[in-house]
C-alpha cells in the first residue's frame, strides 16, 4: 500500500481511448485531449505515478488498458480545486480525481483546465 498523501509534483496517468470526441485538432494538425475524455460519473480513474518513470507507468498501464496514455500533475488538480484520492484495488496505484470534497464529477471548467495541462506520452 502507498501513502494516501500526494505531493504536488506527483504525476497522474489516464488511458484515453481513440474515440473522436476525446481528441481535438489544435490547428497545427496535432491532436490534443478534449475535456470530454476527463468526464467520469464515478470519479476520474487514474494511476498515480508515485515517482515511477513515464515508460514504466506506460508499460504497466498498456498491459491492462487500451488507448493513449496521458499525464498531468497533482498540482494541476489542486489549482482547479479538484481532489485527488488514493483508491487502491487490485491495482495498487489506482486513484481518483473528484470535482470537490463532496462532488465526484469534475466541472466543465476543471476538465477544460486539466485537458490543457495534460501531456500525451509518446
Amino acid at each position: 500500500m502507498l501513502p494516501e498523501h500526494f505531493n504536488d509534483d506527483e504525476k497522474l496517468y489516464r488511458a484515453v481511448l481513440p474515440l473522436s470526441y476525446f481528441w481535438e485538432e489544435d490547428g497545427n494538425g496535432e491532436l490534443r485531449l478534449s475535456s470530454a475524455a476527463l468526464r467520469d460519473s464515478n470519479g476520474l480513474s487514474v494511476d498515480r505515478g508515485y515517482y515511477r518513470s513515464d515508460s514504466e507507468v506506460k508499460d504497466s498501464m498498456r498491459q491492462r488498458l487500451k488507448g493513449q496514455i496521458i499525464s498531468f500533475e497533482v498540482q494541476d488538480c489542486r489549482s482547479v480545486q479538484a481532489h485527488v484520492l488514493y483508491k487502491p484495488s487490485s491495482n495498487r496505484y489506482h486513484s481518483e480525481v473528484h470535482g470537490g470534497e463532496d462532488k465526484v464529477i469534475l466541472s466543465n471548467f476543471q476538465r477544460k483546465k486539466l485537458a490543457e495541462k495534460a501531456k500525451v506520452l509518446k
